[in-house]
């Protein structure tokens, strides 16, 4: 395929792809018809990339991943560099003290999550990250926020804010081969998504439901991970074992069907960077209920229709979930509409897109309009 006119080369650095990946969901797949991508990862992934994206995949180990990276990288001369965690940024810097230290003019790094989210030796990666790589881009001014002045000093003005943003028109698309939702049922759908681990806050969501829930209450928890055993052996001791279900790891179209016939998302979490599955379920007209941290306070916070509550305050999540449940299905879908014009307004795919593009074209400097157009033709295309 002939890229458009302002189109560029770009790698992605990363740890692994997925259904639930948004360097992949965000980043690569909406741009591969206008831009030349190429994915570089340390594991082995378990999806297919988009033909139209050039693939070097990871074999999990330090000396495989070294080997793939020098082989994306003289492959082809590249406009943009583009790191999404703190690993494969500190081995890409390694990789340039011995060759390629042209590629050094060219880097860019992500942050994902919050500093708190981060393990200590993640947060020291980030350091020679920081002060290294030409532009760092937080996913939210909660993320910006929660660094300490060390990292802001070393990353200096290259330090900026790009808020993560929704593909709207993937959800649209699915939306119109699933069909309208069909929120007129008997019961009370609740759907949640995250890892099933600590700082997601799982346990808490299960026991307001548990002291909230009657016989019509259903919650689905889409998401996989270490907990998840001790949270089906505890719904099962709690007799709720037919009303909650643990869907695992499922495909994208499939979350926004769960999403699609919703009556609320919640998010239970202790930390986030700036939530896509928060977004997902608002961008599906579905009303959310949130913990109280700032980058769900940074989703909120122009509006009086999104409840947060402390992520360990389980009577107020209990509460919060009666409440919604005796609403009319009625009001429950004029609160998803207002969520859903918050996300077209303020967290869209293309915002997203029109940050980067003037990220990259900073460090490109001759080619900015250019990009900003080529960006363009992909939000509309």
């Amino acid at each position: 395929m002939n890229k458009p006119k302002g189109s560029l080369r770009i790698l992605h650095i990363v740890l692994s792809i997925g259904e639930t990946s948004a360097p992949y969901n965000e980043h690569c797949l909406p741009w591969a018809d206008k831009h030349d991508i190429t994915i570089c990862t340390f594991f082995g992934s378990d999806i297919d990339p988009a033909k139209t994206i050039t693939y070097f995949e990871g074999d999990g180990s330090l000396k495989g991943f070294i080997r793939t990276l020098n082989s994306a990288l003289v492959g082809k001369d590249y406009d943009i560099i583009h790191a999404h965690s703190p690993h494969v940024g500190l081995l890409f810097l390694v990789v340039m003290l011995f060759s390629y230290q042209k590629s050094a003019r060219s880097t860019v790094v992500t942050v994902h999550d919050s500093y708190q989210n981060y393990k200590l030796r993640n947060r020291l990666m980030f350091l020679p990250v920081f002060a290294s790589f030409k532009r760092v881009v937080c996913c939210s001014r909660a993320s910006f926020d929660s660094f300490p002045t060390l990292y802001k000093r070393l990353a200096g003005d290259r330090l900026c804010v790009v808020q993560n943003g929704l593909d709207i028109d993937r959800v649209d698309r699915i939306a119109a081969i699933t069909g309208l939702p069909n929120r007129q049922t008997s019961n009370f759908r609740i759907k949640a998504i995250s890892r099933l681990v600590g700082i997601k806050n799982p346990t808490s969501l299960l026991t307001a439901f548990q002291q909230s829930a009657d016989q019509t209450s259903r919650l689905t928890y889409i998401g996989d991970g270490p907990l998840r055993a001790a949270l089906v052996e505890q719904s099962r001791k709690a007799g709720f074992g037919h009303q909650i279900e643990f869907t695992g790891l499922i495909p994208r179209e499939d979350v926004f069907k769960h999403l699609f016939n919703a009556d609320i998302f919640i998010s239970t979490s202790r930390g986030e960077g700036l939530p896509i599955s928060v977004l997902e379920a608002m961008t599906c007209r579905c009303p959310v209920l949130l913990s109280d941290i700032p980058p769900h306070r940074e989703i909120a916070e122009t509006v009086d229709f999104i409840p947060l509550i402390q992520p360990d305050d389980i009577a107020g999540f209990a509460q919060e979930i009666k409440r919604f449940r005796e609403m009319s299905e009625l009001d429950r879908a004029k609160l998803g509409e207002k969520c859903r014009t918050l996300v077209e307004k303020r967290f869209s795919l293309s915002a997203m897109h029109a940050g980067y593009a003037e990220v990259y074209a900073e460090i490109l400097h001759d080619n900015a309009s250019s990009i900003l157009d080529a960006a363009r033709s992909v939000n509309v295309s």
